[in-house]
C-alpha cells in the first residue's frame, strides 16, 4: 500500500494555500482543466499555489495531496447523501444501515460506493431479474437452432456434436451486468475497507461484469419499464462511479483521477427544486421552441433564457417561473443581477401585468419566506417570492407543503 496522502479541506466558497512541492505537473494541468470549468481556481502565489472552491463538494485525489471539498452552505456533512437521493429520486437508505451513509473523513466517493453496495444487496433480496439470453453451445443433440456456419467451418459438416443457438433464462442481463461493472469499480474506487469488503462479497453474487465503457453506454441508452423498475435506484449509483458522476451535468465530467467525485452543488440544488416544484405543482410546463426568452441581433447567437421551472396556475395568465439560487439568501440580500434575471422570467414567461416570479433557496436553520416587489417610476414592476427550503432536516413534505402553499398565494392574488 502507497504512502497516505496529505488531506487538505478546502469548504464552498472559500480557499487554501499550498506550497510549491503540494503540486506537481500533472495536477496543474487537471486544476487548470477544472478552472475552465469553472469548479476550482488555482492561481500562482508568490511561494506557492492559491486553490479556491466554489460550490464544488467531493474529493479530487492528486499525485501529492488529497483535497476534501465539504458542504458549507445549505447542508451538514450527515445531509448531504440524503438531499442527493432526493434530487435523483432514488430511495434513501433504511434506519438500520445509516452509519454506512454517513459523511467520514474519506468523504463522497466511499459515501455513493456504499450507496450503491446497498442497493445492489436489496436486489439480492428481492432476487436478480432473469431473462432469456442467447446462447451458443455445442451439444450431441439438437436444441434450438442449429448453426449452420459454424458446423460447416468448424466441424466440417461431422454431426457428433452440433453447433447450436438457444435461448436460456440467466441473470446475466444488462440491468444485473451494469451493477456488476459498477461493483467492480467501486472496489478499486472506495478507501474504506469496509465498503471495499462489501464491494466484493456483493460482486460475486452478480453475474460477469460488462467493460466499463459498454456499461456506461448502456446505462445512457437505457429506459426502464415495470419489469425492471426496482433496478432504477442501483442504476442511478452506478452511473455515478462509472461516468464520474453519470447523471447528466450533476457531476464533473469524466477522466478525474482514481478516488475522486466531485458534486456541482449548483446542478443539485437546481434538480431539487425542478423536483419540488414538479410535485407541488402536480407537474411542470415546457414552453415550445418559439415561446422562449431570447435574444436576436447580437454579434453572436446567444441561448434562450429559461428559468429552472415553469408552473401553470389557475388564475395566473401565462407561467409562474421558478428559478433556483444555490446562495445564502436566507441571511443575505437579494444580489441585483438575481432580480434583473427574475424580473425578465416574469415579464417574458407570464402576464407582463402580473409579473411574478419565484425563486428558492437553501435555508440550513429552518424555513423561511418574504417577498420583494419591485417599483419604479410609474409603478409596481414586478414581485419577486423567496422560498428558503429547510436543509438541515432531510427532504419530506414539509418542503413540497411549502412551495404549494406559496403557489396557492400567488394564484389567489391572480384571480383577485
Amino acid at each position: 500500500m502507497g504512502k497516505a496522502l496529505d488531506e487538505v479541506r478546502i469548504g464552498e466558497y472559500t480557499s487554501a494555500d499550498l506550497d510549491y512541492g503540494a503540486l506537481s505537473r500533472v495536477d496543474l494541468v487537471l486544476l487548470r482543466a477544472l478552472t475552465e470549468q469553472n469548479r476550482l481556481h488555482v492561481h500562482p502565489l508568490r511561494t506557492g499555489w492559491r486553490i479556491q472552491n466554489r460550490s464544488t463538494v467531493g474529493v479530487l485525489v492528486l499525485e501529492r495531496i488529497r483535497l476534501v471539498l465539504v458542504p458549507k452552505i445549505a447542508f451538514g456533512e450527515d445531509r448531504l447523501i440524503e438531499w442527493l437521493a432526493y434530487a435523483v429520486d432514488t430511495a434513501v437508505p433504511h434506519p438500520p444501515t445509516p452509519r454506512a451513509w454517513q459523511i467520514g473523513p474519506l468523504g463522497v466517493p466511499d459515501l455513493v460506493a456504499a450507496a450503491l453496495v446497498a442497493e445492489c444487496r436489496k436486489l439480492l433480496r428481492r432476487g436478480l431479474r432473469r431473462d432469456y439470453v442467447a446462447c451458443d453451445s455445442v451439444t450431441p443433440v439438437l436444441r434450438g437452432r442449429l448453426d449452420i456456419a459454424a458446423q460447416v467451418g468448424r466441424r466440417y459438416g461431422q454431426i457428433d456434436r452440433l453447433h447450436v443457438r438457444t435461448f436460456e433464462r440467466d441473470s446475466a442481463t444488462w440491468e444485473n451486468q451494469v451493477c456488476a461493472s459498477a461493483l467492480a469499480q467501486a472496489v478499486r474506487f472506495a478507501e474504506d475497507p469496509a465498503v471495499v469488503l462489501d464491494a466484493v462479497e456483493t460482486l460475486r453474487e452478480f453475474p460477469a461484469p460488462l467493460p466499463a465503457g459498454e456499461a456506461i453506454r448502456v446505462l445512457r441508452r437505457a429506459r426502464h419499464n415495470r419489469l425492471d423498475m426496482h433496478y432504477r435506484s442501483a442504476h442511478a449509483w452506478a452511473r455515478a462511479i462509472l461516468d464520474g458522476g453519470g447523471i447528466t451535468d450533476l457531476f464533473t465530467d469524466a477522466g478525474l483521477p482514481a478516488g475522486s467525485l466531485l458534486l456541482n452543488m449548483n446542478t443539485l440544488w437546481e434538480r431539487v427544486v425542478r423536483r419540488l416544484a414538479d410535485t407541488a405543482a402536480g407537474g411542470l410546463t415546457v414552453p415550445a421552441a418559439n415561446e422562449v426568452v431570447r435574444v436576436v441581433g447580437d454579434l453572436r447567437t446567444r441561448p434562450p433564457f429559461p428559468p429552472d421551472a415553469l408552473v401553470a396556475l389557475p388564475g395566473l395568465r401565462g407561467w409562474l417561473p421558478v428559478d433556483a439560487k444555490y446562495k445564502a439568501y436566507a441571511t443575505k440580500s437579494v444580489a441585483a443581477d438575481d432580480v434583473h434575471q427574475l424580473l425578465t422570467y416574469a415579464a417574458g414567461y407570464g402576464d407582463p401585468a402580473q409579473a411574478h416570479a419565484v425563486i428558492v433557496h437553501p435555508a440550513p436553520n429552518g424555513a423561511t419566506s418574504r417577498t420583494l416587489r419591485v417599483i419604479g417610476p410609474r409603478g409596481r414592476l414586478g414581485t419577486i417570492d423567496l422560498v428558503g427550503i429547510h436543509t438541515g432536516e432531510p427532504p419530506s413534505d414539509v418542503a413540497v407543503a411549502q412551495m404549494a402553499a406559496c403557489f396557492t398565494r400567488i394564484g389567489m392574488q391572480g384571480t383577485a
